[in-house]
Formats: structure tokens, C-alpha cells, sequence
């Protein structure tokens, strides 16, 4: 049996959390306006719904639904399916994601207590069986809106080193690590770094690159 997270300190145990949601809550009143704004665009722009709603694993691998703006159109084939992602990308699509405006409605999902500001990014369902025994600490916290791999390469990095981040904040999390992840969050959206776009520029799909991982190690045996 795995050994259960605990806390590194105080600040993780009794202040985080609460401090997560007063965070969330001052950013949906203080950037109601951007919000507002930003919902409209994506309306004229991309249509309905505004918001894009996906199953998430949360903390210790419970599923909870995260919010986003939407960031693409429907636009489908002949067959009626919907295009690859890239193709469904317009000029303000790249612009939202760029700028990390789609994920202003995760504040919400902070306050209810899905996300935390700074932690593990929330990946996909799909990848939950192919985490190996260590990759899979990254579920002992909640997931956050920014963390340590996003802030040293975000798209740019490879699995082993994204998890290898992920596991190293959540063994030690600390105030003023959170403060300095916040703050290069920030200088990362506002220079448009590393951001990858999935299909084109962005890493394999991480249930796709450990089955290709097991089966080179497999024909290696």
C-alpha cells in the first residue's frame, strides 16, 4: 500500500486552501469585467457555448468537471466529424490561448474547491492508467491553474521532466515557492511562452507516447 501525502508544513496543511479560494474569489469580482468581455468575443467569434466544460482527475484521482473558454469552432468534415484541433484554430483562438485568457473560468473551479492556484496541471482521463507508481503522486494535491513544469517550459518540456516537476512541488510546497510560481506564471503569459498547440507543436498525447515507451522497451526485451 502507497504511502499517504502528508503535508510539508503548516502553510500547506491550515493555509493553502483557504487562501486558494479567497484568490479565486478577488479575481472572478476584481476581473468580472474581463470576463464579461472576454465571453462576448468568444460568442461573435466562435459561437455557442461559450463555455468549454471537460472531465478532469482531480485530487487523488477524483473527476471533477473543469471550465474554459471556449477556445475552437465546430467545424466538421464531409462526414460530419469535427476536424483535428489545429484546423479548428482561428487567429483570435490563438490569441486567447497565447494569452492564457481561455482558462480564466478555472478561478471558478478553485472556489469550489477543484483546482488550487498553483499545483499539478490537470491532464486528461485518459492518462490515469499510465502513470507509473511515482507519476501518479502528482494526484496527492489538487491540481492548479499554473505549476512548476508550466513555469520552467510549460509545452516545450517532455513527460518525464513535466512529471518530474509536478512531483517535486508536490513534495515540498511552501508559500513563497507558490508566490515565485505565481509571479513566472505571470511573466510567462504575458511574454506568450511556450505554448504548444496540440497536434502541431505540442508533445505527443501522453497515453500515446507511453504505449509507443512500453512497446520499444517490450521489443528491447
Amino acid at each position: 500500500m502507497e504511502n499517504k501525502h502528508k503535508p510539508y508544513g503548516p502553510y500547506e496543511k491550515y493555509i493553502k486552501r483557504p487562501l486558494d479560494f479567497c484568490c479565486g474569489l478577488a479575481a472572478v469580482i476584481v476581473f468580472g469585467w474581463l470576463y464579461i468581455f472576454v465571453a462576448i468575443l468568444v460568442r461573435v467569434k466562435l459561437g455557442s457555448p461559450v463555455l468549454f466544460r471537460q472531465k478532469r482527475p482531480g485530487k487523488d484521482g477524483e473527476i471533477f468537471e473543469m471550465f474554459k473558454f471556449r477556445s475552437m469552432t465546430n467545424e466538421k468534415d464531409e462526414n460530419g466529424d469535427l476536424l483535428p484541433d489545429a484546423e479548428r484554430l482561428t487567429r483570435f483562438s490563438r490569441i486567447l490561448r497565447s494569452t492564457s485568457l481561455d482558462e480564466l473560468p478555472e478561478a471558478f473551479n478553485i472556489i469550489k474547491g477543484d483546482m488550487s492556484v498553483v499545483g499539478p496541471r490537470p491532464l486528461a482521463v485518459q492518462y490515469l492508467p499510465f502513470y507509473s507508481d511515482t507519476e501518479r503522486h502528482r494526484h496527492d494535491v489538487r491540481p492548479g491553474l499554473s505549476g512548476l513544469a508550466q513555469v520552467h517550459g510549460r509545452n516545450a518540456v517532455n513527460w518525464e521532466e513535466k512529471f518530474a516537476y509536478d512531483i517535486e512541488y508536490v513534495n515540498k510546497i511552501t508559500f513563497l515557492g507558490d508566490i515565485k510560481i505565481i509571479l513566472l506564471s505571470v511573466k510567462t503569459a504575458l511574454k506568450r511562452e511556450s505554448i504548444g498547440i496540440r497536434g502541431i507543436d505540442s508533445p505527443l498525447d501522453f497515453d500515446i507516447y507511453r504505449k509507443q515507451q512500453w512497446e520499444q522497451e517490450g521489443i528491447r526485451q
